[in-house]
């Protein structure tokens, strides 16, 4: 029963996960051609200040809620469930209120002092007005999670998805005209009104689901240890979060500026930024959708088997993740190497857009890698090692943002985030099989791949290449429904995967 419901969840998580990532790539297409890669990068200067605001208001309190409610859960304890969430909305709320006064009547002074536009001063003052939903959501969603029911989070972030999308697109017409201040504060227009309409939708559900908590009878925690417990889980996350986010608005502010010092950028500093961090990255991570999805999940199942001493199962679920993750990631990576530039210039139709894929493609399985080991071991109560990790990350990168930038423009930020990326996820992967105790091998199950989905695909571009100039989206499609089967194929004839690993961690 429990692994039926693990994999339907997630399909759906996977499914609505695609979805969104499919849809918001095609909105940013729209967007980015009516407002160019200027206007995108202004709007990621005003929406890093966004996350800034979202991270200290949401106060990591998703995972905290998924642990503590996964673990009452346990219990059978219908009352320290539900004191749990309020305890978790009451904390939110105090700290949304106050982010929601500090962004308000700190917009001129962010636009001017740290942003060095005033264009974003409309966007400013309208985004904190979202941040108390959004905090209350993200308490709900932690709930659904733990009470491995995925369909809530699923349809009401695709109801937001429309909602803010319809939104902005009218609005971004009607105000376009009118410049890109006028472009930033439609788009933050839509994300308030999505996150509100997120926020009723779940909220409806959620008093549905509560009653079904009454055939709960277990014994709770005592009360007065609630807050201490979701504190001691939010706020290391949090403050990693916060800081982090912190110092990449820093470094986003510090980007384009340091960009324009380098002697052949010229005015374009600000449209190399928005084209590498609003349009090329999006890309990269679109195919890791599954792999947060099961990530994601494995959160309330390892806490769950770590709280019960199951050590077996948390060390088995952490190999068998990470051995799915770098196997394919490494194909991912090795297809936006070969068919980056094809990409490129059928969704943005830029081949600027199309090399930065190229560029940044052997950097995907770091990226991949880093992301499920940071969601792993904040469910192995490791939220302070991934805290140091990301500060020390944010720290290191804007000091080479300071040196390099000037002297070397784009590339030296691509250097930048080849370094970054090495370092955080050998770290993050490190620490998860120190604390797991589990293996990878790597001959087998890191060079093998990496050097058979490089082969594979760089094969099959060549055949590709034989038939002279091939549209775009026939291209790409062609060299993924080649590449794919085969390389899964070699996978497991090498036995670097077998069937029975994926029998085990299904039954597991």
């Amino acid at each position: 029963m429990k692994k039926t419901v693990f994999i339907k969840n997630a399909l759906i998580l996977t499914a609505s996960s695609l979805i969104l990532r499919f849809v918001g790539i095609i909105f940013k297409v729209w967007l980015a051609a009516l407002i160019g890669s200027e206007g995108i990068g202004l709007y990621q200067l005003v929406f890093s200040v966004y996350i800034l605001a979202s991270t200290f208001a949401t106060s990591g309190i998703c995972t905290a809620v998924t642990r503590l409610v996964a673990e009452e859960l346990a219990l059978g304890s219908k009352k320290g469930t539900l004191k749990i969430l309020r305890r978790a909305v009451e904390i939110t709320l105090i700290i949304a209120f106050v982010s929601v006064a500090i962004v308000f009547f700190g917009a001129e002074f962010i636009a001017e002092r740290f942003l060095n536009d005033l264009r974003a001063v409309p966007a400013l003052k309208i985004l904190p007005l979202s941040l108390p939903f959004m905090g209350i959501t993200s308490c709900l969603r932690g709930y659904f999670i733990a009470r491995r029911k995925i369909t809530p989070n699923a349809v009401s972030q695709l109801f937001e998805q429309a909602v803010r999308i319809l939104l902005i697109v009218i609005l971004v017409k009607k105000f376009c005209s009118k410049g890109l201040a006028y472009c930033c504060a439609a788009v933050l227009f839509g994300d308030t009104a999505a996150e509100i309409f997120s926020f009723i939708m779940l909220g409806i559900i959620w008093l549905k689901d509560s009653k079904k908590l009454k055939g709960l009878s277990g014994r709770a925690r005592p009360p007065f240890g609630i807050v201490r417990r979701i504190l001691h889980i939010s706020v290391p996350i949090t403050s990693g979060r916060y800081l982090n986010t912190a110092l990449r608005t820093a470094e986003n502010i510090l980007v384009p500026k340091n960009l324009a010092k380098y002697p052949f950028s010229g005015d374009s500093a600000l449209s190399q930024f928005g084209m590498i961090k609003g349009m090329a990255l999006p890309i990269l991570f679109f195919p890791s959708t599954l792999l947060n999805s099961i990530s994601t999940l494995l959160i309330p199942e390892i806490s769950e088997a770590e709280a019960r001493g199951q050590h077996g199962l948390v060390r088995a679920a952490t190999r068998n993740i990470l051995k799915l993750t770098a196997v394919l990631s490494f194909i991912f990576g090795a297809v936006f190497f070969a068919g980056g530039r094809e990409i490129g210039l059928l969704i943005y139709k830029s081949e600027e857009v199309g090399n930065l894929l190229r560029a940044l493609s052997p950097i995907v399985p770091l990226m991949y890698l880093d992301s499920i080991s940071d969601g792993i071991l904040k469910g192995l109560d490791q939220q302070s090692f991934t805290f140091k990790t990301a500060i020390s990350d944010s720290v290191i990168r804007i000091i080479l943002i300071l040196l390099i930038l000037p002297i070397f423009g784009l590339r030296g930020f691509i250097w930048i985030m080849y370094f970054s990326n090495v370092l955080t996820c050998f770290l993050n992967v490190g620490r998860l099989l120190k604390v797991s105790k589990a293996k990878l091998y790597a001959v087998k199950e890191i060079i093998l791949p990496t050097v058979s989905a490089l082969c594979i695909v760089l094969l099959a571009d060549t055949v590709l290449r034989l038939f002279g100039n091939v549209n775009n989206l026939v291209y790409i499609i062609l060299l993924c429904v080649i590449s794919l089967p085969v390389y899964v194929l070699l996978i497991f004839l090498f036995r670097i995967v077998k069937p029975e690993d994926i029998r085990d961690f299904l039954r597991k």
